[in-house]
């Protein structure tokens, strides 16, 4: 299978606006299952962590040719902060509940504006501060909401603290994907190598820690299959095909489908509970995720 990229002029023909759209949906859906496939397989976290990153690292390779012709030292670069955001998820997911694993980690905006002045030399304005306001205030909620220990989420306050730190890392993961895009090779291949660095990287440096693997069930192999090949490679193709063809806002928008279904797929299928002040934090940082779109495009003026 050889997948298309909208800089692979041979294979790629430009996508109605409503291709894109559908693409950034199906990328949100897509990441929306990792939380759940996660708490659903029977291996370690760490052989999640590695086995997960292994498998996408080898689907965008093989899948991907373009990928492989688009490395540079700047890849190198962004898959630090990547590997350490992927690790962090799958140890946070195990370890608290999948609404705050990922509604923590996607307070990364507030760390992309808080970074902007020293990294990308984008100053703070003063609307900013609304969405900083909500960003703080959600972060606060997820905190106070923390449930008793549960047969899901067996140690919530780390499990907490780990995707805090995943949203820090994975907005400098951001920031470094903005770089490589305003860089003299900037292109959707490009993007997609800081992927494939930040996957393999992952692997690698998990895999003392994920051996030896002693016992797994079928199941297993089939939920690590989907975390990589779909949840992760293909979720990363459709989103970085579509997005050059939406407005950011649009897309900012279409992708808080994830944060939203994840508590979905671990109550009906898990009966995971989310608290109530959890849930009203999640609806902060959306909230403030929105805001901060909204602002961006209105400062624009597209």
């Amino acid at each position: 299978m050889r997948l298309r990229l909208p800089d692979d002029p041979v294979t790629v023909t430009p996508a109605p606006a409503g291709h894109a759209r559908a693409r950034v949906l199906g990328a949100a859906v897509l990441f929306s299952t990792g939380g759940l496939a996660i708490k659903l397989c029977t291996l370690t976290a760490w052989q999640i962590a590695c086995a997960r990153s292994a498998v996408a690292a080898a689907a965008l390779a093989l899948c991907v040719p373009a990928v492989r012709r688009a490395w540079s030292s700047r890849t190198l670069l962004v898959a630090l902060p990547y590997a350490l955001t992927v690790v962090l998820f799958t140890l946070a997911n195990r370890s608290t509940t999948a609404a705050n694993s990922i509604f923590l980690q996607d307070t990364a905006p507030l760390y992309v504006l808080l970074l902007g002045p020293w990294l990308l030399g984008e100053r703070l304005q003063r609307h900013d501060a609304g969405f900083i306001t909500l960003m703080l205030a959600g972060l606060l909620l997820l905190y106070l909401g923390t449930r008793s220990p549960l047969a899901t989420a067996p140690a919530p306050a780390l499990g907490n603290l780990l995707a805090t730190v995943a949203g820090a890392s994975w907005a400098l993961t951001l920031v470094g994907l903005r770089w490589l895009a305003a860089g003299p090779r900037g292109s959707a291949a490009v993007s997609l190598a800081g992927a494939l660095a930040g996957n393999l990287l992952a692997a690698l440096v998990t895999l003392p820690l994920a051996w030896p693997v002693e016992t797994f069930a079928a199941a297993d192999v089939l939920l690590v299959a989907w975390l990589g090949l779909f949840q992760v490679a293909l979720a990363y193709v459709l989103i970085t095909g579509a997005m050059p063809r939406l407005p950011a806002l649009e897309s900012a928008l279409l992708l808080l489908a994830e944060p939203v279904l994840v508590p979905v797929w671990a109550w009906l299928v898990l009966g995971e509970p989310t608290a109530p002040l959890a849930l009203a934090g999640g609806a902060l940082v959306l909230a403030g995720t929105a805001l901060h779109a909204w602002q961006r495009r209105a400062q624009s003026g597209s």
